[in-house]
């Protein structure tokens, strides 16, 4: 997971590294590479590309494609550390969504944890003055559509090869990004190039390094361990791009990983007491 979020974290900084090239460019470059990489994994697992859930996979591809463009308009657009800690919404939006799409509950002080993250967003927000409302509001919007794709995703758990779902997001993303250039493009140069490459090698590497922590480890014990992503974006944003955060900032970033940290463990234990109990019964 260590790993995973390292991996992750480069990709992130290199689309930050690229702010003169549209997002949506950007996108193309990522999904079109990634599409290979996994044309190939489904050829060595033998399974079928297409699958069986057309509209499901189609609207994960969506909506996975509008929210990496947006957090990658974020990513360029305002600092490292605050884009990346906005996307920390998702898990959030997660599982509100999850009551209206799967019919999963969301216990009273889960809303308290929910409450402690987004007051952390708008901590951030109202004391730094390099992020606008509509920038905010973008990366909001960002890891709203990030939970929609997540509970599609669940939603197809045992009925689609996890490979089959990854390629139909990247390749919506590729195909939405090729329309994009006939609107917008600007033509790299030099080590562009080399930028573009590595952030869809990069986030191939941190997607399957995040698959094998999920399949060995409970989602909670490894949740924490992605939040090292905000300390790289820290050192990263202030080293690299010149980037301070001020303490009011600094301590919103703090609430946002708390209130989600605290959803993320509460969640788990009442699952678990869920478990000793229909044993016990």
């Amino acid at each position: 997971m260590f790993l995973s979020t390292l991996a992750f974290f480069l990709a992130n900084t290199l689309v930050k590294q690229v702010s003169h090239i549209p997002a949506m460019e950007v996108v193309f470059f990522r999904c079109s590479i990634a599409s290979v990489f996994c044309f190939i994994g489904l050829y060595r697992a033998g399974a079928d590309w297409k699958g069986s859930n057309r509209k499901l996979l189609f609207l994960r591809g969506f909506f996975g494609t509008t929210a990496l463009f947006l957090f990658f308009t974020t990513l360029q657009n305002i600092p490292l550390a605050s884009a990346m800690t906005i996307q920390y919404l998702s898990p959030i939006f997660t599982s509100v969504i999850a009551i209206f799409l799967l019919s999963e509950k969301v216990r009273s002080l889960q809303w308290l944890f929910y409450a402690i993250a987004f007051s952390g967003v708008l901590l951030i927000e109202r004391f730094d003055a390099r992020i606008s409302p509509f920038f905010l509001a973008i990366g909001v919007i960002s890891a709203f559509c990030s939970g929609v794709a997540y509970n599609l995703v669940r939603s197809m758990r045992g009925t689609e090869h996890p490979l089959t779902i990854v390629l139909h997001f990247q390749l919506i993303g590729a195909i939405a990004g090729l329309i994009s250039l006939f609107f917008e493009w600007k033509t790299p140069q030099g080590s562009d190039w080399i930028y573009l490459i590595l952030i869809a090698v990069f986030s191939q590497l941190g997607q399957i390094l995040l698959t094998s922590a999920l399949q060995k480890e409970a989602v909670a014990g490894v949740a924490i361990v992605n939040y090292t992503g905000l300390v790289y974006a820290l050192l990263v944003g202030s080293i690299w791009f010149q980037e301070t955060q001020s303490t009011e900032a600094f301590a919103g970033m703090l609430l946002v990983v708390l209130g989600v940290l605290l959803s993320v463990f509460y969640s788990k234990r009442m699952r678990d007491l869920e478990k000793i109990e229909s044993t016990i019964s």
